[in-house]
């Protein structure tokens, strides 16, 4: 174990410390405070008989849990970690704020107790590939007992420190609820690209855009911060990296996409066409990974990946071929750019799945690539409606072109899709929404749209 890592959590010994949230990435938390001989009170809104066994394993550990209705009700606590998906100005926080409690997360503690380089990624869309790529091509360069990835991609780091030392890499990825309240940054940073998201959360564009840029706010000299060239948002935010920090521009930038090459400082890194994932966004995720990863991994290693790499679970993933028609998971797609970039990585126009979660952004630049890229578009979920408006008033669109049909119930949406279906079709679940008015994450909707295809 780390000093340093030894040195945080023997602080906390003797204070009181509330953890709001007992999800995925606060558990592993939980855990060490416990062992560290910590006075834990874990919070959520999860009523206790819906507890899963991990839960009340810690409570039989000692963490002491306030749950169910009125689960931030009296808390008292000295350190409060909150789970991302709590809002850092929530009132019960800014109540235990202004009683004298420190305000941290699990990713906060990650960052000040982490031994090694850390390479983080952030982004409206494309994160999850570019961490994972970027994790391939460190892991195939120097091994993978020596490179490890988590983050927002679903896997926390905490528990992993005791493998970390100064010659290891953490790859992480980092949403905008994450590095809201971030006060450190990563060695080097990325952010894929920024477009309308998470409205529903953020109070407003500009925050949003504020918490993103957070990623290289806290940068040390030396440091690298990685932008991408095109988007506006993006390009803007270069003006704000500390000084002594690198900036390096993907697309239109250092690293640019020229005469079917990806090329750095002007020389050719990777051929397009040796990409095995499809899509025009797969080519600038890689475009900003080789930016990322200039002087850290060879050419080779980058070519390797790209040539062998099939993409990341529940993003354009075929599922399976039945009478001629093939059915594609892209689950992770929850948001109008993604479904965009999903629909334009097919030759023809597809039928698509949409629809989901209302995070509160607009739907009106999915219309276009509806109109021009769906045979079909069948709708479900909270935002069937919102997405069949800003289809409908859209210029280019004519009445059965795309044909529209609307299914509140998932099951029944994909049997709709199926039958709308003809040989030589493409179906695809692309929803432009995040998952939670049906399902805990996009991950369970794509294994269940991937168990209903898989049952025909």
């Amino acid at each position: 174990m780390n000093s340093a890592f030894d040195t945080y959590f023997t602080g906390l010994k003797n204070k009181k410390i509330a953890v709001l949230g007992l999800g995925v990435s606060n558990r592993p938390l939980v855990r060490l405070l416990l062992e560290y001989g910590c006075d834990v009170v874990g919070c959520d809104r999860t009523p206790r008989e819906k507890m899963d066994a991990e839960v009340l394993e810690l409570e039989a550990m000692g963490c002491r849990l306030h749950v169910g209705d009125g689960y931030l009700d009296d808390v008292e606590a000295d350190i409060l970690f909150r789970t991302p998906g709590m809002h850092p100005n929530n009132p019960a926080i800014e109540t235990l704020r202004s009683r004298g409690a420190e305000v941290t997360s699990e990713m906060e503690a990650f960052f000040e107790v982490c031994p090694c380089p850390i390479i983080g990624v952030t982004g409206s869309d494309g994160k999850t590939t570019t961490t994972t790529l970027i994790y391939k091509c460190l892991a195939e360069e120097y091994g993978e007992d020596n490179v490890f990835v988590g983050g927002n991609i679903g896997k926390p780091l905490l528990p992993e420190l005791d493998k970390m030392s100064p010659e290891t890499f953490a790859v992480v990825e980092l949403s905008s609820f994450q590095l809201q309240t971030m006060k450190a940054s990563p060695d080097i940073s990325i952010i894929t690209n920024i477009s309308p998201n998470h409205l529903d959360y953020h109070r407003g564009m500009e925050e949003y855009i504020r918490a993103k840029e957070n990623i290289f706010l806290h940068a040390k000299p030396g440091s690298v911060a990685v932008l991408n060239g095109v988007n506006p948002v993006t390009k803007e935010l270069g003006k704000d990296v500390p000084t002594g920090t690198e900036v390096r521009y993907f697309l239109d930038g250092i690293a640019d996409v020229k005469d079917g090459y990806i090329t750095y400082d002007g020389k050719p890194v990777l051929a397009a066409s040796d990409i095995l994932i499809p899509g025009r966004h797969n080519i600038e995720n890689y475009t900003g990974v080789i930016c990322a990863l200039h002087g850290l991994v060879s050419d080779e290693t980058v070519r390797k990946i790209a040539k062998t790499f099939g993409g990341v679970e529940h993003r354009i993933e075929l599922v399976r071929t039945l009478d001629g028609v093939k059915y594609y998971n892209s689950s992770i797609d929850s948001s109008p750019t993604r479904t965009t970039a999903a629909l334009n990585s097919f030759p023809g126009r597809v039928i698509v799945i949409c629809g989901g979660y209302d995070k509160h952004i607009p739907f009106e630049p999915l219309a276009k690539p509806l109109c021009e890229k769906a045979k079909a578009v069948v709708l479900t979920g909270a935002t069937a409606g919102k997405i069949k408006a800003a289809l409908t008033s859209y210029p280019g669109y004519t009445p059965g072109s795309p044909e529209i049909a609307e299914e509140p119930d998932f099951e029944k949406a994909v049997l709709a899709a199926k039958s709308l279906a003809k040989p030589g079709d493409t179906v695809i679940l692309s929803p432009a929404c995040a998952s939670f008015d049906a399902f805990p994450n996009f991950e369970v909707r794509g294994n269940r749209f991937k168990s209903i295809v898989n049952g025909f």
